[in-house]
């Protein structure tokens, strides 16, 4: 009883911690700055087609610091988007708000989520409204952003931002920064073995062996997670051991352990944050285009970025990923060579490729100007440029250079030109987009008295799910969401979503 007793005090600081998962986020519900370069954020709205936001505003107190990474100078988002709003229904909106399938609301939602916006007045609202930030952006695999985003805010200010800090530093491998602040503050230890861990990278072995052995003696911690740590802290006694069981749901500590002992796991069934860890040069460079491509497609990683991956070098086989690769060298090469032919022949495939993973629109990004350079004379691949040119930052300008006029061309270029409320509508669908371009159209009842209380935050996540709702079959949602983004000045989102719901299959 006596050791036992000697044993516990060693751990006094952490016995509550020992008590609590190993991180704040649950990570596996989805296995799935004047210039900031993580995720692809809203530009300042430009157009003058769309109306004035109707919102009040009120006068912001000194004290009042705000919280996030990007100034509304440049998002065009203002820094009072939570006055007013339910704290408790913010997080679940920010949780759960649907962005999979459009390029265009997943813009908008990291836009909220970093912008630099006033907090709720009560303390305890605030802290949970930026918890809640910072989950779905590490849900969404923005663990860069969410990284630097509670930095900003310190954070060492309690044990719930330090274990999103912790998480986040180890799929980053960054963890060094994050195991300092440990060391000097033990109490925001998220668990004992990140005690553990930071005392081994910090060179203290004797203090990790003995929380260790500590933790064992008590029964602190599952056998599994022990022997785990043993192998981590002795490495030598395990040469022959037979390789560890694979943990069915690892938290970002057990997967960098992992890696530590030589037993990498594979991302790729793992929440969408691990795919962070697979773009260190650590991973090979499969697994690194892999998870790319993962992040890329939610809006995570930009374009540019994935680019490079996919041109770092020759493609080393064929199939599958090499495919994807070796259809954009072909591709870029046409471009570079100004080979309209090659240029012809090449887009269907690489366009194919694109579309089977569902990155359009960041291919877009990529390539629509240099195809709106190119004489193009087939008329499949004029089409087929033109289309992906409206996918494109410059989608406004391309409508006006459509390869020939037929009923749909006329309908999009005026999507792209927000014009569309005027014009006959190929379908259902168009029609509802059209109508939400109508002059006159307004929010539903709902959103419309929501705007008026000021609670412009809440309006732009109850939009998005309207959207998401809409684009699954409900065209009256569709015409209500566009009609709402172009009431609070989004005009640019709103054509945006309605191109990428004409152009993108998407939903059944």
């Amino acid at each position: 009883m006596r050791n036992k007793a000697a044993l516990l005090a060693v751990l006094m600081p952490l016995t509550v911690a020992a008590e609590q998962p190993l991180s704040a986020i649950d990570w596996l519900k989805d296995p799935e700055m004047a210039e900031y370069s993580g995720p692809v954020l809203l530009e300042p709205p430009v157009s003058t087609s769309g109306r004035e936001p109707e919102v009040r505003v009120s006068p912001l107190g000194s004290s009042i610091q705000p919280v996030g990474l990007v100034p509304p100078s440049s998002t065009g988002l203002p820094p009072d988007l939570w006055t007013g709003s339910d704290v408790m229904k913010l997080t679940r909106w920010i949780a759960t708000a649907p962005v999979r399938d459009f390029t265009a609301m997943q813009r908008l939602l990291f836009t909220l989520l970093l912008t630099e916006s006033n907090p709720p007045a009560a303390a305890k609202d605030a802290e949970r409204l930026l918890l809640a930030r910072l989950d779905r952006l590490i849900d969404l695999g923005a663990v860069d952003a969410a990284r630097e985003l509670v930095q900003s805010v310190g954070a060492d200010k309690s044990a719930a931002r330090f274990a999103r800090w912790f998480d986040t530093s180890l799929l980053t491998g960054d963890e060094d920064k994050s195991c300092a602040v440990l060391t000097e503050k033990p109490a925001l230890a998220p668990g004992l073995p990140a005690r553990i861990f930071c005392a081994a990278r910090g060179n203290d072995w004797q203090t990790a062996a003995l929380i260790l052995e500590t933790a064992r003696a008590l029964e602190l911690l599952p056998n599994a997670q022990l022997d785990l740590l043993d192998w981590f802290l002795h490495p030598d006694l395990f040469e022959d051991a037979a390789p560890m069981p694979v943990p069915r749901d690892p938290d970002p500590l057990t997967f960098r352990l992992f890696e530590t002992i030589g037993e990498r796991l594979p991302t790729s069934d793992l929440p969408r944050a691990f795919a962070t860890a697979d773009l260190r040069d650590v991973a090979g460079w499969k697994a690194q285009i892999e998870a790319a491509e993962r992040l890329a497609r939610i809006g995570a990683l930009s374009p540019n970025q994935l680019l490079g991956l996919y041109t770092e070098r020759q493609p080393a086989a064929s199939g599958g990923v090499w495919t994807r690769v070796a259809a954009v060298q072909s591709f870029e090469a046409a471009l570079n060579e100004g080979d309209d032919k090659a240029i012809a022949n090449s887009l269907p495939l690489v366009w194919d490729a694109m579309r089977d993973i569902r990155l359009e629109v960041p291919f877009a990004t990529l390539f629509a100007e240099r195809l709106a350079q190119q004489d193009l004379t087939d008329p499949k691949a004029q089409m087929l440029a033109w289309r992906i040119q409206l996918l494109g930052p410059a989608y406004e300008e391309a409508s006006h250079k459509p390869p020939y006029k037929t009923p749909e061309t006329a309908f999009l270029a005026a999507v792209a030109q927000g014009t569309a409320g005027g014009i006959a509508a190929p379908g259902t669908m168009a029609q509802a987009i059209a109508d939400g371009f109508a002059r006159g159209e307004a929010p539903p009842d709902d959103l419309r008295r929501a705007l008026d209380r000021g609670q412009l935050g809440e309006v732009i996540l109850r939009t998005i799910v309207l959207f998401n709702t809409g684009a699954h079959g409900n065209p009256d949602a569709i015409t209500g969401a566009l009609a709402t983004l172009r009431t609070v000045n989004l005009e640019d989102t709103a054509r945006r979503a309605a191109l990428q719901l004409m152009l993108l299959e998407r939903v059944p």
